[in-house]
């Protein structure tokens, strides 16, 4: 009988397709989205009418930076691990050029203030949605250094 046939290696020379793969799956990072949280929530809440856009861009969750088709769809999206793990990271305010220069001994240490984020929610008074963005009380950072 015949050896075991060795693995060939079929498609070993497709960089290009590999980052291609990569790029494409790409979501917008933790900086840009607490750019969005502070600077404009409300036009990304609010968007007009997009034909391009899954659920013509009525459907918005700025915490993942995704589109949804129904409202269904993105309150479920809302109770998911995905959704929940965005919400923890976004948390902690992202570091900046400054914090970077702090941790390089320019500076003195400070620890990344802790927010507490809640889930966009729709107001029944007038139907647009609403994000609540809460810096956490004195109480609760007594805590977490604990």
């Amino acid at each position: 009988m015949g050896k075991p046939q060795r693995r060939r290696k079929m498609h070993s020379g497709d960089t290009h397709l590999r980052r291609r793969w990569r790029t494409r799956s790409r979501k917008r990072d933790l900086d840009q989205i607490d750019e969005d949280l502070v600077k404009k929530s409300d036009e990304l809440l609010n968007q007009e009418v997009d034909l391009d856009q899954p659920g013509f861009a009525q459907f918005y969750c700025i915490h993942c930076a995704k589109y949804f088709i129904d409202e269904n769809a993105m309150e479920s999206h809302f109770k998911t691990k995905v959704h929940k793990r965005r919400m923890k990271a976004l948390e902690l305010e992202p570091y900046s050029i400054e914090d970077s220069e702090r941790a390089a001994g320019h500076g003195s240490f400070k620890t990344a203030k802790k927010r507490k984020l809640e889930t966009q929610f729709c107001d029944p008074e007038d139907g647009k949605t609403k994000v609540l963005v809460q810096e956490a009380t004195e109480d609760e950072k007594k805590m977490e250094i604990k």
